[in-house]
């Protein structure tokens, strides 16, 4: 299992800081794929519980959601979803062998919504102008998740001995959780440090906040995907990612600290 984690990063990392680095239509079109990957591993999570989403409507959302980040001036967020919320409930008057419409309804805005709408703020971060700083802010969003992660894993494999929230993930520890929390405040302090030399943005206080924000929200997002997969008795969301399971597994935690750098850097950083 570890080794599969490994090897899985080693291939991975290098080929998301490139398409990171690159920006423009590279990023966005490699949102699109984690966000329809994320969104159609969604459907087929709750499918597993006996729920039956329609996977073209999870799809459709999160398609504008993305679009909407990517071409702000064409304002179809809002055409564009009322059109899609209309359509969606309608479908469901159609299928008579449902016997829960208006469940698998919910699930289906609410499926598109969370994937959606949280990975489109990925977009409108690496998009802050002028290019470098949108590529320092995006950068330590991504490194000050996956240290604290990985921060919190290995803690917690190694010593951890008190359960954090058994309900929905019984290995996670309160000690993993403060490894990563620690591990959150090191990498963003110095990522914040380097961008301020290299692009006059973040610094190492702005990039200290930014990490401990991290460090608490990047573990509800690992347990709101918890949360789903307990409910429908699934280990993981897929299985496309040897030793770390779907593209779901990977992007939980990634989807509320991106969002949530995003918003500081907009509204306290700019």
């Amino acid at each position: 299992m570890l080794r599969a984690r490994v090897l899985s990063a080693l291939v991975l990392v290098p080929i998301a800081a490139l398409i990171v680095w690159a920006g423009g239509w590279w990023f966005f079109a490699a949102i699109a794929v984690i966000a329809l990957l994320a969104g159609y591993e969604f459907s087929q999570l709750m499918r597993q519980g006996d729920y039956a989403p329609t996977t073209f409507f999870v799809l459709a959302i999160i398609c504008v959601s993305l679009l909407a980040a990517q071409f702000p001036s064409l304002n179809i967020i809002q055409p564009g979803l009322t059109a899609l919320l209309i359509l969606s409930i309608s479908w469901q008057l159609f299928q008579s062998q449902d016997d829960i419409p208006t469940t698998n309804w919910a699930l289906t805005v609410a499926g598109g919504l969370y994937v959606g709408w949280l990975s489109a703020n990925a977009i409108r971060l690496r998009g802050l102008p002028p290019d470098a700083v949108g590529l320092a802010w995006m950068v330590l969003a991504v490194l000050v998740t996956w240290g604290g992660d990985t921060a919190a894993y290995f803690v917690g494999r190694a010593v951890g001995r008190h359960k954090f929230w058994p309900r929905l993930s019984p290995r996670k520890t309160w000690e993993g959780v403060f490894a990563g929390i620690i591990g959150c405040l090191l990498i963003g302090a110095l990522v914040g440090y380097l961008a301020m030399q290299l692009t006059g943005a973040i610094g190492p206080i702005h990039g200290l906040i930014v990490g401990l924000l991290a460090g608490i929200v990047g573990p509800f997002g690992d347990l709101a995907v918890s949360m789903m997969k307990r409910q429908v008795n699934a280990k993981d969301s897929g299985q496309l990612i040897p030793g770390h399971g779907g593209v779901l597994d990977r992007t939980d935690s990634l989807f509320f600290v991106v969002a949530t750098t995003y918003y500081y850097a907009i509204w306290f950083a700019s």
